[in-house]
């Protein structure tokens, strides 16, 4: 029924000013719309709604992800821009924060301001 149709995407934040310039001017995606309900991004064609709640409940796993050609160029972006790539002691990441998986896929994590656990993933 749905296998067909075009996912979006939904994350939870505190703030929207705040969550703006973290999706808009840090990661770099683009702002499609605003309305008081959620702010709308543009990535890849699928849409990303930041959506303000009354509390946010951070989750201990990724939440909202990227495939990316190049996860070391990519989390050395991040990095540059600010964003603070996580460190798990049960992985073992290089020293840019890429952790290769035993099928070979290269990943990192980063988290928004509200500590929502993002990740990018070369496979």
């Amino acid at each position: 029924m749905l296998g067909s149709e075009k996912i979006m995407s939904f994350v939870g934040v505190s703030d929207a000013d705040r969550a703006r310039v973290f999706y808009r001017d840090t990661l770099g995606l683009s702002l499609i719309s605003e309305d008081g309900f959620a702010l709308a991004f543009d990535v890849g064609g699928i849409m990303l709604r930041v959506t303000p709640v009354h509390e946010v409940r951070p989750q201990p796993h990724t939440v909202l992800g990227w495939q990316v050609k190049d996860a070391t160029a990519t989390a050395r972006a991040l990095a540059k821009a600010g964003v603070q790539l996580e460190r798990y002691p049960h992985v073992q990441q290089d020293e840019d924060g890429v952790w290769t998986a035993p099928g070979g896929a290269k990943i990192a994590w980063f988290k928004d301001p509200d500590g929502n656990v993002l990740s990018i993933a070369q496979l």
